[in-house]
C-alpha cells in the first residue's frame, strides 16, 4: 500500500536541528508538490501494530497547543492516550495548511511545534512489520519535599497530582525508570518499569482515622461481637519507608482493522482538560485490564452526516487497595456488617464524534460492581451493570442483582467563532446514578477550561484556566457521599486509595490556571496555581490547598532532556494538623531519549 510523505517529514530524523530552532520550514518543504512517495514492503499500514504515547509525554500539550492554532483538525482530545501511528495520520494534512498560514508568526509557531512533534514520531518509528525492539527512553528523578505534604485525594488532597500514585512524603524521594517496547507486525508489548523510594512518615492519627471513618460510613458491625469499631478507607499512620519496584505500563496490543485489542497496565486519559479529568486519569496507580480501542475515526452513511466521524473505547479490569465493601445491612444500628472485604470491578466506555473541523463532544459511562463479599463477578453482574440505567433500588443493593455503582460523562472542546485559532473552549462533567450530566446539570461535577493558544504580540506564550467542582448544589452530594463514593463500595472510585479520576476530590471545588513560554517546539518555561477547597460539610472543619509552581524544560543535544521545577504550597485542614502549613516541592529530572534502535 502506497501512502505519502513528505519531504518534511522524511528529514525529520535529525530531530535535535528541528527542536534548536535552527531549521525553518519553508512553504515549498510541506507543500504538496514536495511530496513523495514511499512504498511499504512488509504490510498493509492497518495491520501495524504501534504503541500509545503516554498520557504524561511532551506530545499532549504541544499537539492540543497546534490543534488550537487552527490545525490538526482530526484529532480527538476526549480519547487519550493515541498511538504513534493514529497520531501520525492525524498530522497527515497539517503541513500544508502551515504553509498556506499567513500570519507569520502563528505559522513559525505552528512549524515549530509540527517539526518537533514529527521529529519524535520519526525516532520511534518502526521498520515497516518487521520485528525491532525500541528503547524508548530511561530516566531519573529526585524530588525534595519540606514540610508535610498531602497524598490522599479521596478525602483531604494531594501535594502531587496525576504521578501515577507514586509515593512519596516530607525529605528525599526519587524515581528512576525505563520504557520501551517490541513490536512484530501487528503485535506490541510495552514495558514501562520505575524503582521508587520514599521516607517514612507519622501519617493519620487514630482520632483522624475515626473522622474518615465518619465520613465514610465505614463504622462498621464487627460480626464476631456485634459491636461497632472503625476502618477507615486510609489507614491511620505511621507510614514505612517505601522501597518499591513497579510498572506503570505493561502491555500486550495487537491491531487489526483500525482496533487495538490489548491487556495489562496502560494510560487512560478520558477528557479534554489539562488538568484532570473526570473519568480517568494518571492520578492514580493503573489497572490491569482489557482494552478495545477504536483508533481511527469511523464514518458510517447517514449517521455521520450528522455526528460526523466517532471514535470509542471500552475497557473492564478489576481495581485494587479496596478492603471494605459489605454484604448485608446490620438491622439493629442500619450498619453494614463485614464479613469478607474484597476488591470491584470497573469497565468504562466513551465515544467522542467530531461533526465538525471545530468541535467534538462526548458521552462516557463508568461502573464499579462486584468485589468478593458482594456480588460475584460473573457474566450476569457484568451485564446487569452494563445494560441497567436506573438507579438501584434497596431491595437489590446487597444481591447478585444489584447493577453497581454508575457514574455518566459528558465532554465537548470547541474552537471558538470568529477566533477559532485563537481561542478553545472545552468542558468535561460526570454525574453518580444519571445517564448522563446532560440530563441532570444540577447534579454534575465539571471542569470547564479556556485555552488561549498564543497572546497578541507574544506569540510563544499561551494562557489555560480552568475550573474544577465535584459539589453541585443538590443535597445528594452532602457528606462527600455522591460523586466518587458509593454506598456498597465506600471506597469508590479509587485504586490503591487514590482517585483514578479528577484529583479535585470528592466535595471539593477549585482550579487551576498555567501560562507558558515556549522556548521551541518541546522546550518551555511555565508557570502555574492551582486551588483545592473541600465542603465543611465533608470534611469536618474543611480545607483548602493553594499551591504555586515554575517549570523548565530544556533539550541538551540531541538525547537528553533536562526539566526541572520548584513548588510552594501552603494548605489548611484543620482536622489533621492545626494553623497553616506550608512546604516546598523541588524536583530534578533527566531523560535519556535514544536516537538508534535496536533490530532482531
Amino acid at each position: 500500500m502506497k501512502f505519502q510523505i513528505l519531504v518534511a517529514e522524511a528529514v525529520a530524523g535529525a530531530g535535535w536541528v528541528f527542536a534548536s530552532g535552527a531549521f525553518s520550514l519553508l512553504p515549498a518543504q510541506v507543500g504538496h508538490k514536495a511530496a513523495v512517495s514511499e512504498v511499504n514492503d512488509h504490510c498493509e499500514l492497518g495491520e501495524m501494530g504501534s504503541p500509545y504515547i503516554p498520557v504524561d509525554s511532551w506530545i499532549y500539550p504541544a499537539v492540543l497547543r497546534l490543534y488550537s492554532l487552527g490545525y490538526l483538525d482530526h484529532v480527538y482530545l476526549g480519547l487519550r492516550p493515541w498511538t504513534q501511528g493514529s497520531l501520525d495520520h492525524m498530522l497527515s494534512d497539517t503541513g500544508p495548511a502551515i504553509a498556506d498560514t499567513p500570519d507569520s508568526s502563528a505559522r513559525d509557531e505552528a512549524e515549530s511545534l509540527y517539526v518537533a512533534v514529527k521529529a519524535e514520531l520519526k525516532r520511534e518509528a518502526g521498520n515497516g512489520c518487521a520485528p525491532g525492539v525500541q528503547l524508548e527512553s530511561s530516566y531519573t528523578q529526585a524530588r525534595g519535599i519540606s514540610g508535610t505534604p498531602l497524598r490522599d485525594s479521596y478525602h483531604l488532597g494531594s501535594t502531587m497530582v496525576n504521578d501515577y500514585g507514586r509515593p512519596y512524603e516530607g525529605g528525599f524521594n526519587s524515581a528512576s525508570g525505563a520504557s520501551g517496547y517490541a513490536h512484530a507486525g501487528r503485535f506490541v508489548l510495552y514495558l514501562r518499569g520505575e524503582f521508587e523510594s520514599a521516607p517514612s512518615a507519622a501519617g493519620y492519627s487514630a482520632g483522624l482515622a475515626q473522622v474518615l471513618s465518619d465520613v465514610d460510613a465505614t463504622t462498621v458491625v464487627n460480626p464476631a461481637t456485634g459491636s461497632l469499631y472503625s476502618q477507615p478507607t486510609i489507614p491511620q499512620g505511621p507510614i514505612s519507608t517505601a522501597t518499591q519496584g513497579r510498572f506503570l505500563e505493561a502491555y500486550v496490543s495487537a491491531q487489526y482493522v483500525n482496533h487495538i485489542f490489548s491487556f495489562g497496565k496502560q494510560d487512560e486519559w478520558l477528557g479534554p482538560a489539562e488538568g484532570g479529568s473526570m473519568a480517568y486519569s494518571n492520578n492514580a496507580e493503573n489497572i490491569y485490564a482489557f482494552h478495545i480501542n477504536r483508533i481511527e475515526p469511523l464514518y458510517v452513511p447517514l449517521l455521520s452526516r450528522i455526528t460526523g466521524p466517532f471514535r470509542y473505547e471500552f475497557l473492564v479490569g478489576a481495581l485494587r487497595g479496596h478492603t471494605l465493601i459489605p454484604n448485608q445491612a446490620y438491622p439493629a444500628t442500619n450498619q453494614p456488617n463485614v464479613t469478607n472485604p474484597g476488591d470491584p470491578w470497573v469497565h468504562v466506555e466513551k465515544i467522542s464524534f467530531r461533526p465538525t473541523d471545530n468541535l467534538e463532544f462526548g458521552f462516557e459511562r463508568t461502573a464499579l460492581w462486584g468485589g468478593e463479599g458482594h456480588s460475584p463477578v460473573t457474566l450476569h453482574t457484568f451485564l446487569k451493570s452494563f445494560i441497567s440505567l436506573t438507579a438501584g433500588v434497596p431491595a437489590v443493593k446487597f444481591g447478585r442483582n444489584d447493577p453497581g455503582a454508575r457514574f455518566g460523562g459528558f465532554d465537548f472542546s470547541y474552537r471558538l467563532p470568529f477566533v477559532r485559532n485563537w481561542l478553545t473552549l472545552y468542558c468535561d462533567s460526570a454525574s453518580h446514578d444519571d445517564i448522563s450530566p446532560v440530563s441532570a446539570p444540577r447534579h454534575a461535577s465539571i471542569r470547564p477550561g479556556l485555552f488561549l493558544s498564543h497572546v497578541p504580540g507574544l506569540p510563544r506564550l499561551d494562557l489555560r484556566v480552568e475550573a474544577a467542582s465535584t459539589d453541585p448544589p443538590t443535597g445528594a452530594s452532602q457528606g462527600g457521599q455522591y460523586m466518587y463514593y458509593e454506598f456498597i463500595e465506600k471506597e469508590g472510585y479509587t485504586n490503591q486509595g487514590q482517585i483514578f479520576g479528577d484529583w479535585i476530590g470528592r466535595e471539593d471545588k477549585g482550579g487551576q490556571a498555567w501560562a507558558t513560554w515556549h522556548l521551541s517546539g518541546n522546550e518551555w518555561i511555565q508557570a502555574s496555581v492551582r486551588r483545592q477547597k473541600a465542603a465543611k460539610d465533608f470534611i469536618p472543619g474543611g480545607t483548602t490547598l493553594t499551591e504555586f509552581q515554575v517549570q523548565a524544560v530544556k533539550r541538551v543535544g540531541r538525547e537528553f532532556e533536562l526539566s526541572g521545577s520548584f513548588a510552594a504550597e501552603g494548605w489548611k485542614a484543620p482536622s489533621y494538623l492545626a494553623g497553616l502549613q506550608t512546604n516546598t516541592v523541588t524536583k530534578i529530572q533527566l531523560t535519556w531519549l535514544p536516537q538508534d534502535r535496536m533490530r532482531f
